[in-house]
């Protein structure tokens, strides 16, 4: 199991706290970082983005108001450096959680997906 967890959340996001949640059922310790108060650096989404195995584009949290602020044709123009110094000012642009251990890093949370990083249930 890995030992260092960095999990990117924002505290009014149920899907983080269901991730939260996951992760302390299985007793996996973690550290915590307020994604909207500190948001991925552009140097961090230049490692983590790749490592995540998803493009950029995939990392947008669509559903959100920062998103529909932007408007879908301005994001669609957009390049992928514009894209991640977008994400760097913006944490609330970001999908999440985000979960950064050794050489993974998971977008979303999805069950499954921590599972294979964490194992199954005990």
């Amino acid at each position: 199991m890995p030992n260092d967890v960095l999990i990117l959340t924002y505290s009014g996001c149920d899907t983080c706290r269901k991730a939260l949640k996951w992760l302390d059922a299985r007793g996996v310790a973690y550290q915590v970082r307020p994604i909207v108060d500190t948001p991925p650096t552009v140097a961090e989404l230049g490692q983590w983005i790749p490592r995540s195995g998803v493009s950029v584009r995939k990392w947008l949290n669509t559903s959100g108001q920062s998103y529909r602020a932007l408007g879908k044709a301005k994001v669609d123009a957009a390049s992928d450096p514009e894209l991640m110094s977008w994400l760097a000012a913006d944490g609330k642009l970001v999908k999440r959680p985000v979960l950064v251990t050794g050489s993974t890093v998971l977008v979303g949370f999805q069950p499954d997906a921590f599972e294979k990083v964490f194992g199954a249930p005990r």
